[in-house]
Parts: C-alpha cells; sequence; structure tokens
C-alpha cells in the first residue's frame, strides 16, 4: 500500500510539472520547429543560388567557347583573355578542371586551324592559364604542354598547319610551355615526350628575334633548376637505333649532356654581352643583357635572381626561376588587374604565399587627392555638418541644463 500511494504521489508530481512546463516545452518546440524552417529554407535558398551560379558560369563558358570555334579574331582573343580570367577567378577546384576539361579540344584545333600570329598567342596563353589552375595531374599538364609544342614542331603532328612559325607564335609557345613548366619536377616528365627539346631551345638562342632569345633563355635556366636535364637532351626516337628507358642514346649519356651544356653557356655568355645594332632597342637589348647575365651567374655559380614587387604595403619575393617566370607570366596576362588580383585572389596568394595587407578606408593609399579635399579639408562638407552636429548637440545640453536650474530654483521659493 505504502508503495502503490508512493508511485501516485510520484506520477501526481510528474503530471502537475507536465502540466506546468507543458506551455514553455510547446513554446520550445515551436521554436525549434521554426528554427528547423528556417535553416531548411535557407539550405533550399543556397542550393538555389549554387544552381544559378552555375548556370550563368556554365553560359559564359560556352559562349566564349563559340567564339573560340567561329569568332572573329577579335573575338577570339577576347574569348580567350574571358576564359583565362574565369579560371583564375574561380580558382582551383572543380570549376577550374571544368573549364579545362570542356576547352582543351575547341583550343587543341583552334591551334591547329589558326594562321594569325595574335589569334594563336591569346590561345596559347589561355590554354597555360586554364592547365596552371585547373590541372589535376602531371598528365594534363603535359597533355597541354605537348599541344603547345607541336605549334612550333608540325612534325609532331600531322594536323597541324605546316607553315613557319612567326616570331611571336614562337616566344608564345616557348613562354607558355615554360609556365606549364613551372609546376613540374624533373622526376614526372615523361621523357619521351621532351626528346631534343634543349637542342630546338638551343637553336632559339642564335634567332635574330630578341623576344624569342629571352622567353628561350628563361625555359633554360627552368629546366636546368628543375633537374633531370637528360630527359630534355634524347635524341629523337627515329634517329637512333635505341633508347634507354629514359630515352637517352646510351652512347651519349653524361658526356652529351655536358657538352650541350657547354655550348648553351657559351651562346648565353655572348648574349649578356651582346652589342647593339642600328635597329636595336636600347631598352630591350638592356634587358636581354641582364637576363642573361643572370643565367650565366645561375649556370656557373648556380645564384638565382631575386625580384620584389610592391602590392599595396606588402612586398611579393621571388628567389627562383619558376617564381619568376610564374610571375611574369601573370603579370602580362592580367595587365593593369594584376594588383587587384593580388590583393583579393586567393588562388594567387596560395601560389606565391602571398598574404597582402588589410587597409582601412581612410589609408593614404586609398584615398585620392579629392577625397582628401572632400573628407579632411576643414571646410568639407563632412567638417560643417560635423561642426552643425556638435553645436546642436552643446544647445541641446544647455537647454536641458538651463531647465534643471529653474526647476532646482522653483523648488527652493516653494
Amino acid at each position: 500500500m505504502g508503495k502503490r500511494n508512493s508511485q501516485r504521489k510520484n506520477a501526481a508530481i510528474l503530471e502537475s510539472d507536465d502540466d506546468s512546463s507543458s506551455s514553455s516545452s510547446s513554446d520550445r518546440m515551436s521554436e525549434w520547429g521554426t528554427e528547423e524552417v528556417q535553416v531548411h529554407k535557407d539550405s533550399l535558398l543556397e542550393q538555389a543560388l549554387d544552381a544559378l551560379y552555375e548556370k550563368r558560369f556554365a553560359t559564359l563558358l560556352h559562349q566564349c567557347l563559340n567564339s573560340i570555334k567561329r569568332g572573329s579574331s577579335k573575338e577570339i582573343s577576347l574569348a580567350s583573355h574571358a576564359i583565362g580570367l574565369l579560371a583564375l577567378t574561380v580558382g582551383s577546384g572543380n570549376d577550374a578542371h571544368k573549364i579545362l576539361e570542356d576547352s582543351i579540344t575547341p583550343f587543341s584545333q583552334a591551334l591547329k586551324s589558326q594562321s594569325d600570329s595574335s589569334k594563336i598567342s591569346s590561345l596559347l596563353e589561355c590554354l597555360a592559364i586554364i592547365t596552371f589552375v585547373g590541372e589535376n595531374g602531371t598528365e594534363e599538364t603535359e597533355r597541354s604542354m605537348q599541344i603547345m609544342w607541336q605549334v612550333v614542331n608540325p612534325k609532331l603532328s600531322s594536323n597541324v598547319v605546316a607553315s613557319k612559325p612567326s616570331a611571336a607564335v614562337i616566344t608564345a609557345v616557348v613562354s607558355a610551355w615554360a609556365f606549364l613548366l613551372t609546376t613540374m619536377d624533373g622526376f614526372s616528365l615523361n621523357p619521351m615526350h621532351w626528346q631534343e627539346s634543349i637542342s630546338y631551345l638551343s637553336s632559339l638562342l642564335d634567332k635574330d628575334d630578341r623576344s624569342v632569345r629571352i622567353a628561350t633563355g628563361e625555359a633554360l635556366a627552368l629546366i636546368f633548376e628543375i633537374g633531370s636535364v637528360e630527359k630534355f637532351c634524347g635524341e629523337a626516337k627515329g634517329s637512333s637505333n635505341g633508347l634507354t628507358q629514359d630515352g637517352i642514346k646510351p652512347r651519349e649519356g653524361f658526356p652529351h649532356i655536358q657538352g650541350l651544356k657547354g655550348k648553351i653557356i657559351n651562346q648565353v655568355r655572348n648574349l649578356s654581352a651582346e652589342a647593339g645594332g642600328r635597329s636595336s632597342a636600347k631598352k630591350d637589348l638592356n634587358s636581354q643583357r641582364k637576363l642573361f647575365r643572370d643565367i650565366l651567374d645561375f649556370f656557373e655559380y648556380g645564384y638565382c635572381p631575386e625580384t620584389t614587387v610592391k602590392i599595396g604595403g606588402e612586398s611579393l619575393q621571388t628567389s627562383s626561376w619558376s617564381e619568376q617566370i610564374q610571375l611574369n607570366f601573370l603579370k602580362r596576362f592580367l595587365g593593369g588587374g594584376f594588383i587587384k588580383h593580388m590583393k583579393e585572389n586567393e588562388f594567387l596568394h596560395d601560389v606565391f604565399g602571398f598574404t597582402p595587407k588589410k587597409y582601412f578606408l581612410d589609408d593614404e593609399h586609398h584615398i585620392s587627392s579629392a577625397e582628401k579635399r572632400m573628407y579632411r579639408s576643414p571646410n568639407s562638407v563632412l567638417n560643417k555638418a560635423r561642426t552643425q552636429l556638435l553645436n546642436k548637440q552643446r544647445m541641446l545640453s544647455e537647454g536641458r541644463n538651463l531647465g534643471h536650474f529653474a526647476v532646482n530654483v522653483g523648488d527652493e521659493e516653494v
């Protein structure tokens, strides 16, 4: 009986507790339900925004690719630049990889069918950028590098237009090819793809065009920097009686590599001290001399050039050929937008290990002279408004004090 009474009392207590808390519980359940509905709505909104973004992204990409396939020379150049900017903007990931995969065939076909130097240069630059951002492994990088190489080596592909490439096209190919080579290491390269490439690059150092020589010098310095030079030195497969797995003729090996390096060093030394001709632009000649002096120091002593670029209040520094080539290529592609991208583009921050300085609104670097007059002059609209506000606040304060004084006086009289 006692136990049953105790149980009834406990049940009554629980029932009373349930009654007293039913309203609060229902309130909490209502709140939780509202929160769940809100979370669900937010999730649906995010999904809708993502879908809209994907649709616009795909629409923009395919409109540009249509221009690559059927557009005029101007349209091809603009579309190529737009696709490259799109890749840099979205950064590495699935979207950038989709850009690369959707673009690779149209770009390859366009490079085989075009003969205009400006169009080819634009296509090559864009292909380099979208591969740099969107590749998912060394095989995809080398695929793009081979497409580029075929433009100046028609024998590598029977479908390539067999016309002699101009100096501008050669420069664009070597620059874009070297830019992608910066992402590779010597061990991951397939030697069968790059037979005689150093010999070919060495021959370009003897070209009359200075831009060709400069681009070639940087590419050669990069090849020696990343190592595994032998992968670039072997003879073409058809010209040898037997190649090793590394693609080198057994009778050549180390002596052949050293001999080729010695030849290149002599070429570099001559270019570092080249005398100017009648038609030589002094600025271009000085740039060539400086570059090849740096390359000569690297070949002979192992010193890499160091460069510093001011971006806002911070310095972006490079200390290798790989970094310098990446920096120069991206500066050329982005043009006047380079500084803005380096300040805001997280992908480029990761590439260069760069952290931009954060500025406040009134920072000297962000305020123009007109803005300074507007905000800092004693006679500016802002300062006049501030003065009027302070005067009004002072008058209100004086009025309150006067009223308080009058009330106190009245109390005393009473």
